[in-house]
C-alpha cells in the first residue's frame, strides 16, 4: 500500500503542479522525480546552445591554437625550415590555411622563424556558428572539379619549391701549416682574387694555388732575423702586403717574385693590412695606422691616424673603399673616411678586443664587428647614422668574420671555448650552419665565395 505522503505527490505532479522533494523522501525516491514527465511550457528548449560544425576538422583547428603554458621566462625554440620535413610543414599549414580560413595562398614564400602578430587569417574564430559559403559560388573553384581542394591549393601544390642548400660539415681540403702562430692580434691568411692563398708561417710567406695545389715560397725574413706577422693581398690580386714583427710593410709582386718597396714608420709589429686601390693600410701595436700609395717611390707613409690606446688588431675598408674600420684591443671600433686623420664614428659597445670586422657587400652602410674573450657578442651598425643595431651572443671568442658574396649571410669563427665556425642568415641572426671539427681556437679565416672557406687554427 502507497504511503499517503508519497501518494499525494504524485497527484499534484499528474494534475501540472509544481514537485516539492520533501525531506522525508529516501534517496531513491528523489531520483524518480529530477526529471519532470510533462513540461508545464508550449515551447522545448535544449540545455545548452549547440553551434553548428559543418566541415570542421578539431584536429587541425585546435593545433593553431598558441602553447601558453610555458612560463614568461621561456623561449619557443624556432622550427628550422631549412630541412624537407621543414618545407613539407610549411607546404601542410598554407593547405590547411586555404581549406579551412579561405586563405587562397597560391605559392609557397619563405615563413619567418617566429610571427610576433597573426594575421588577419589567423584571427578568424575557429569554431564557426553558421556554414561558410562554398568556394564555387565565387568562382574560385568549378564545381565538377574532382579534386578534393581547391583551385587555389592546387595552384599551391603545383608552386616550385626551392630546394634547400646543403652545406657539407665535411673540408674539402687540408692543408698543413706547421709553425703557425697562435696569436690572437694577428692575421696571417689572406685569399686572392686569383684564387691563391698567401699563409705566414714563422719568417716566410707560402703560396698555394687552388687550381693547381701547387705551393710555393715567397719570401723568406729569417736573414734579417725578422717574422711575419700579417699578410693581404691587392684587390688585382698581384701584389701582396707583408707585415713584420720589427714593424715593417714589404710589398711583393708575386707574378716577378720579387720585393717591390718596403714601408717604414711603426715602431712595433704589424698587425693588420688593408688595400684600397693601391693605397696599403697598416695597424701596428704601436697603436698608429699608417696608409701609404705604393705607386710612390718615398717610403714615408702619406697619412698618420691616431685614435687607438693599444694595439691596432683589425682593418677593413668599405665596399666603397669610401672608409675603413678599425679595431683594436682598447675595445672601440672607429670608422674613419678617405680624407680623414680623426675618426668619425667611434663605437664602444664591446667589452674586448675587437678583430673581427666585416662590411656587408649587400647593405651599404652595414658593419659587422665582433669581441673577444670577455665579450663574446656579434655586433651590427649602421654607419650612415652611427647606430647600433643587433646583437647576438655567441657565447665564445669571435674570432673573424666574413661576409658571404651572393646571400645575406655572415660567418663567424670563434675560439675559446666552443672554436666552432658559425654561418648566420641576416637579419634574422638564425644559424644556418655549425660546423665543427677543430680541437684549437680558428684564428684565421677568409672567405672566397659563399661558403667556400679556408679556416686555420693552431
Amino acid at each position: 500500500m502507497l504511503d499517503q505522503s508519497y501518494e499525494r505527490r504524485l497527484l499534484r505532479q499528474k494534475n501540472g503542479q509544481s514537485s516539492i522533494i520533501s525531506p522525508e523522501s529516501s534517496p531513491s525516491t528523489h531520483q524518480n522525480f529530477l526529471t519532470p514527465v510533462n513540461s508545464p511550457s508550449k515551447n522545448s528548449y535544449g540545455d545548452r546552445f549547440i553551434p553548428t560544425r559543418a566541415g570542421a576538422n578539431w584536429d587541425t583547428s585546435l593545433s593553431m591554437i598558441q602553447d601558453n603554458s610555458k612560463s614568461p621566462g621561456q623561449t619557443k625554440k624556432p622550427k628550422d625550415t631549412t630541412t624537407e620535413s621543414g618545407k613539407d610543414g610549411i607546404t601542410y599549414n598554407c593547405l590547411l590555411k586555404n581549406e579551412l580560413l579561405g586563405a587562397d595562398i597560391e605559392d609557397i614564400k619563405e615563413q619567418p622563424e617566429e610571427r610576433k602578430a597573426f594575421s588577419p587569417v589567423d584571427r578568424k574564430n575557429l569554431f564557426q556558428y553558421r556554414v561558410r559559403r562554398s568556394n564555387s559560388l565565387n568562382g574560385s573553384s568549378s564545381p565538377y572539379s574532382i579534386s578534393p581542394v581547391s583551385s587555389k591549393s592546387q595552384k599551391l601544390l603545383r608552386s616550385p619549391r626551392k630546394a634547400a642548400r646543403k652545406i657539407s660539415k665535411i673540408p674539402f681540403k687540408v692543408l698543413d701549416a706547421p709553425e703557425l702562430q697562435d696569436d690572437f692580434y694577428l692575421n696571417l691568411v689572406d685569399w686572392s682574387s686569383t684564387n691563391i692563398l698567401s699563409v705566414g708561417l714563422g719568417t716566410c710567406v707560402y703560396l698555394w694555388s687552388a687550381c693547381t695545389s701547387q705551393v710555393t715560397r715567397l719570401c723568406d725574413l729569417s736573414p734579417d732575423g725578422d717574422s711575419v706577422t700579417s699578410v693581404s693581398w691587392a684587390e688585382r690580386g698581384h701584389l701582396v702586403a707583408v707585415g713584420t714583427h720589427k714593424g715593417y710593410v714589404q710589398v711583393w709582386d708575386v707574378a716577378a717574385n720579387k720585393r717591390v718597396s718596403v714601408v717604414e714608420g711603426h715602431s712595433a709589429r704589424v698587425g693588420a693590412l688593408a688595400w684600397n686601390s693601391d693605397i696599403v693600410s697598416s695597424g701596428s701595436r704601436d697603436r698608429l695606422i699608417l696608409q701609404r700609395d705604393v705607386r710612390t717611390p718615398c717610403t714615408v707613409p702619406d697619412k698618420k691616424l691616431a685614435g687607438h690606446r693599444q694595439e691596432v688588431c683589425g682593418l677593413k675598408w668599405s665596399p666603397d673603399n669610401q672608409y675603413l674600420a678599425s679595431g683594436g684591443n682598447d675595445n672601440k671600433l672607429f670608422v674613419w673616411n678617405l680624407n680623414s686623420v680623426v675618426p668619425v664614428q667611434t663605437y664602444t659597445e664591446h667589452l674586448a678586443a675587437v678583430k673581427a670586422i666585416a662590411w656587408s657587400p649587400h647593405h651599404h652602410g652595414l658593419l659587422a664587428s665582433g669581441g673577444g674573450t670577455a665579450d663574446r657578442c656579434i655586433r651590427f651598425w649602421n654607419t650612415l647614422t652611427g647606430q647600433p643595431m643587433q646583437c647576438v651572443d655567441t657565447g665564445s671568442q669571435v674570432c673573424n668574420l666574413a661576409w658571404s658574396r651572393h646571400a645575406s649571410e655572415l660567418v663567424s669563427t670563434h675560439g675559446y671555448s666552443q672554436n666552432q665556425i658559425l654561418v648566420w642568415k641576416y637579419p634574422t641572426l638564425t644559424q644556418v650552419a655549425k660546423l665543427t671539427g677543430h680541437s684549437y681556437r680558428v684564428l684565421y679565416l677568409e672567405a672566397k665565395s659563399a661558403l667556400n672557406l679556408f679556416t686555420s687554427i693552431r
